[in-house]
């Protein structure tokens, strides 16, 4: 998680939303890490975890990451939490909750709906005061403005 708010806080200085997200493979190794794009790439797809899977796919040649753990600083959104079960990432970890827009377990719970065919396991609120507080800092100097 700490790589993953490293991300954020370097997409947040980039003046994008500061999330971040970094896929771990099998043992433990980080296939991939990014932070949000959207802005910069002029593109609605170009979240953090979405980046991220793309890469770690890339890196091992498959789409799908099996045995792969998604870690990031938000909790995903519709299309990441979908793309997660696409990929049949094996976990997915995330510290602070989305209310608004939270697709596994806050607004909408995607990875746990029995009618797909993959169900990532959930870890959540992993340093989540910290993933938390990068957000809270990003959008009050926005404010201020």
């Amino acid at each position: 998680m700490r790589l993953a708010l490293a991300e954020a806080v370097a997409a947040g200085g980039r003046g994008e939303i500061p999330v971040g997200a970094v896929v771990l493979g099998p043992s433990g190794e980080v296939l991939a890490a990014a932070g949000n794009d959207r802005e910069s790439a002029a593109d609605p797809t170009a979240h953090a975890e979405v980046l991220a899977l793309r890469r770690a796919a890339a890196l091992r040649g498959q789409w799908r990451l099996s045995g792969c753990t998604l870690v990031v600083t938000l909790e995903p959104c519709t299309m990441c939490a979908g793309a997660s079960v696409l990929a049949r990432v094996d976990r997915i970890v995330y510290g602070a909750v989305d209310e608004k827009a939270g697709a596994v377990g806050s607004l909408w719970d995607v990875v746990r709906d029995r009618r797909l065919n993959h169900r990532p396991e959930v870890v959540m609120g992993v340093l989540a005061g910290e993933c938390s507080a990068v957000l809270k800092e990003f959008f009050a100097t926005r404010r201020i403005r």
